[in-house]
C-alpha cells in the first residue's frame, strides 16, 4: 500500500510554489510520492484562455524532473469534458485500490469545498491536505472549518505547515505579458520553455 499525494491544478503555469507544497506534503505527512495532475477543463477556470494541456504538461515535467519522489499524471489531460476532483478520485480509488490518496489543496479551495461538486465524495476518497501558513491571522477559522467538515463528512483533514506560498499562477501570466523577470519563481526548465515557445505574451 503506497500514500500518494494528489496535487491538481491547471498549472498554467507551475512555479515554486507547486513545488513547495510538493515537498512540505511528503516531508509532514511521510508521503511515497506526489502525483502533479494537470486538470483537463476545469470547471472554475473561465476567465481566461489556458495553455494547452500539452504545454502544460512539459512544463510539470521539466519542473519535477529531477525530484524522484514527484510524478506528472495525465490521468485528468486524457479525459474529455469537464473534470471534477470527486470524478478523478471516484476513478483512482476503483484503479488503485491499495494505495491511500491524500488531496492537497490550498486555504482558498478549503474554505471552497462544499461548492465543489460532490464535495462529500472527495473527502470521503481522500485525506484532505490543507495548507496554511504559520502566521496566518485565520488560525482558529481554520480549526473552526476542520472540525465542521469533521462533523458532517466525517472528513480526515491535517494542515500542511508551509513557508512562503504568495505565488500565483495567476500574477506570473500577468508579470511575463509585461516581460518581467520571473526566474525566481519558477523552475529555470520552465522559464525556459515558457520563453521558447512565447507562452503568456
Amino acid at each position: 500500500m503506497s500514500d500518494i499525494g494528489i496535487m491538481g491544478g491547471t498549472f498554467d503555469p507551475i512555479h515554486n510554489g507547486h513545488l513547495l507544497l510538493g515537498r512540505q506534503a511528503c516531508e509532514e505527512y511521510h508521503l511515497d510520492q506526489i502525483w502533479y495532475m494537470p486538470s483537463g477543463h476545469p470547471p472554475h477556470k473561465t476567465d481566461h484562455h489556458i495553455a494547452s494541456a500539452q504545454d502544460r504538461c512539459a512544463m510539470v515535467r521539466l519542473a519535477i524532473r529531477d525530484i524522484s519522489d514527484f510524478v506528472c499524471s495525465e490521468f485528468e489531460i486524457q479525459r474529455p469534458g469537464i473534470t471534477y476532483s470527486s470524478e478523478t478520485l471516484t476513478l483512482l480509488s476503483q484503479m488503485y485500490p491499495g494505495h491511500h490518496f491524500y488531496f492537497i489543496i490550498g486555504e482558498d479551495s478549503y474554505f471552497e469545498l462544499e461548492h465543489w461538486h460532490h464535495p462529500w465524495e472527495v473527502m470521503k476518497l481522500a485525506t484532505l491536505l490543507v495548507a496554511r501558513r504559520e502566521y496566518a491571522k485565520t488560525h482558529g477559522t481554520m480549526e473552526e472549518r476542520r472540525d465542521y467538515l469533521r462533523k458532517k463528512y466525517q472528513a480526515d483533514i491535517r494542515f500542511l505547515h508551509c513557508g512562503e506560498l504568495d505565488v500565483a499562477s495567476s500574477g506570473l501570466r500577468r508579470l511575463i505579458a509585461e516581460g518581467k523577470d520571473i526566474r525566481s519563481l519558477i523552475p529555470p526548465a520552465v522559464a525556459e520553455y515558457i520563453n521558447e515557445r512565447n507562452l503568456y505574451q
